[in-house]
C-alpha cells in the first residue's frame, strides 16, 4: 500500500481551474489569463455590434483579431494542462486551438461572413462563463454548492468523509482520513467541477441562433439538467476513485509512472479523471448536442461552420437531418445556397454577403 502523504500535500483538484489558480499562477499571474479571455470576448462582442450596424469590413477585421486573441488565450493554458493537470486530451486541444482560431480569423477576414454565427456563439459562451468565474460571491456559491451535492452523492454509496477547506480556500475538500484510504489522497472541488463550462457552451450555442423562445428555453433547460446530473456523477466517481485507489493495479501504476511520469499515489486519480471521465464527457457532449438539435435545429448553422473549419469541406447538416425548413434565411452550403442568399440580398448572422467561400 502506498505511504499516505500529509494532508496539505494530498489534495487533488477534480476538473480544471481556468484562469489561473494552482501552480499556473506563478508563471503568468492570477489576472493575466482572465484579462486575455475578457479581451477576446469583448472583441467578439464589438465585432458583432459592428456587423449589426452594417460596417462589414470593420466587423470582419475586429472579428479576426478576436479569434486570434482567443487562440492565444488557449495557448497560454498549455503549460497548465500539461504540467499541472497532466491531461493529454486537454493539452492537445489547447495546443491546436491557436492554429484553428487563426484559420477562422483568416476565413472571416477573407469574407466568410457565415462565421459570424459561430463568433456570436463563442461570444455568448464567454458572457455566460466569465462573470461566474470572476465574481467571487457567485464563484464561491457554485463551488461550495457543488461540493455539498457531490458529498451527498458519496453518502449514497456509503461514504461520508465530511467537507473542509481545500487548497483553493473554499469549503470544498472531501475530508477522507489519509490513514484509512488506499492512496492517502483526497480531492477538492474547483470551478470546472461545477459543469459551468459545458453549460456555457450549450447556453451560448442556443442563444446565438434565431428560434422561438419557448424551444430555446426548453433546449437550454434540458441541457443544463443533463449536464448537472452527469457532472455530479463524474465528481462522485473521481472523488471516490482517488482516495480508495480503484485504479491502483500494479500494471496500471507501472504504465503511468514509466511512460507518463505520474506520481504512483496519483495514478488512480489520473486514470479516473484524465482518461475515463474525459472520454465519457466527450460522449456525453455529443449526446446532449443531439438532444439540443432535436429541439432547436437552428443550432446546426454554427455546427456546420465548425465542421468546415475542421475539415475544409462544406456540409449541409440541415438537409442531412431533414431539417431544411429550419435553416436561417440566406444561410446554406454550396453554390445554390449562395445564389439564393445573393438573390435575396440576405445579410444575417449566418448569411453570405459576399457568399461563403
Amino acid at each position: 500500500m502506498p505511504t499516505p502523504r500529509s494532508m496539505a500535500g494530498s489534495d487533488l483538484a477534480i476538473g480544471l481551474e481556468h484562469g489561473g489558480q494552482v501552480a499556473f499562477v506563478s508563471d503568468l499571474g492570477i489576472g493575466f489569463t482572465d484579462a486575455l479571455a475578457w479581451l477576446a470576448i469583448g472583441s467578439f462582442l464589438v465585432a458583432l455590434a459592428l456587423q449589426w450596424r452594417g460596417e462589414r469590413d470593420l466587423a470582419r477585421g475586429t472579428g479576426a483579431l478576436a479569434w486570434v486573441l482567443f487562440g492565444v488565450f488557449w495557448l497560454t493554458m498549455v503549460p497548465y494542462y500539461y504540467g499541472e493537470i497532466q491531461s493529454p486530451l486537454q493539452t492537445i486541444l489547447a495546443t491546436v486551438a491557436l492554429p484553428l482560431c487563426a484559420y477562422v480569423a483568416y476565413l472571416l477576414f477573407q469574407g466568410r461572413t457565415s462565421l459570424f454565427v459561430l463568433t456570436k456563439a463563442v461570444a455568448l459562451m464567454g458572457v455566460i462563463y466569465l462573470p461566474v468565474e470572476t465574481i467571487p460571491m457567485v464563484r464561491t456559491w457554485l463551488i461550495e454548492t457543488t461540493a455539498v451535492q457531490t458529498h451527498y452523492g458519496m453518502e449514497l454509496f456509503g461514504h461520508s468523509p465530511g467537507i473542509n477547506e481545500g487548497a483553493n480556500g473554499y469549503q470544498s475538500r472531501f475530508d477522507f482520513d489519509p490513514d484509512e484510504t488506499v492512496t492517502g489522497r483526497t480531492t477538492y472541488i474547483i470551478l470546472a467541477c461545477t459543469g459551468i463550462g459545458s453549460m456555457a457552451i450549450f447556453g451560448g450555442l442556443v442563444a446565438s441562433v434565431s428560434a422561438p423562445l419557448k424551444r430555446k428555453l426548453t433546449a437550454f433547460t434540458l441541457a443544463i439538467g443533463v449536464i448537472w446530473f452527469l457532472n455530479l456523477a463524474r465528481n462522485v466517481f473521481i472523488g471516490l476513485a482517488s482516495p480508495w485507489g480503484w485504479f491502483q493495479q500494479d500494471w496500471v501504476v507501472s504504465l503511468m509512472t514509466t511512460y507518463m511520469g505520474a506520481d504512483p499515489n496519483r495514478v488512480s486519480y489520473l486514470v479516473a479523471h484524465n482518461y475515463i471521465a474525459q472520454v465519457l464527457s466527450v460522449v456525453a457532449l455529443v449526446g446532449i448536442t443531439y438532444l439540443v438539435v432535436k429541439i432547436v435545429p437552428e443550432v446546426l448553422a454554427p455546427l456546420e461552420e465548425v465542421l468546415f473549419v475542421l475539415t475544409g469541406n462544406e456540409y449541409d447538416l440541415f438537409d442531412a437531418l431533414d431539417k431544411s425548413e429550419f435553416r436561417p434565411d440566406g444561410y446554406g452550403t454550396g453554390a445554390a445556397a449562395a445564389e439564393t442568399a445573393t438573390d435575396a440580398g440576405a445579410d444575417t448572422d449566418g448569411s453570405a454577403d459576399p457568399p461563403k467561400q
